[in-house]
């Protein structure tokens, strides 16, 4: 068992809870982003920062993060959360088969 949480745009909340379901069918412990439930720009800035912060203290606390990118889309958020989990030494697994 590993503790996996998944990165990912947003755009593919679908794909993410998808692939979380799997991951944890296959044994995994898996920790999801929180999707938004307001627009984008209903957030502050300062709500946006803790939630990113909290996303980087997800990746840390986890063995592996799984990066969802249908069709190869990796955005800059996302890459910046791979670049920190291999600041940390962390697993890196891609699921982009939808």
């Amino acid at each position: 068992m590993k503790v996996i949480t998944i990165c990912g745009s947003l755009t593919f909340e679908k794909e993410m809870r998808q692939t979380a379901e799997k991951m944890e069918l296959e044994g995994n412990c898996v920790i999801t982003p929180v999707y938004p439930v307001k627009p984008k720009e209903a957030y502050t800035q300062s709500e946006i920062d803790v939630l990113n912060r909290m996303h980087k203290e997800k990746i840390r606390i986890s063995d592996a993060i799984l990066v969802v990118n249908p069709g190869g889309y990796i955005g800059d958020s996302t890459k910046s959360e791979i670049e920190y989990a291999k600041s940390l030494e962390k697993e890196i697994l891609f699921y982009s088969n939808f």
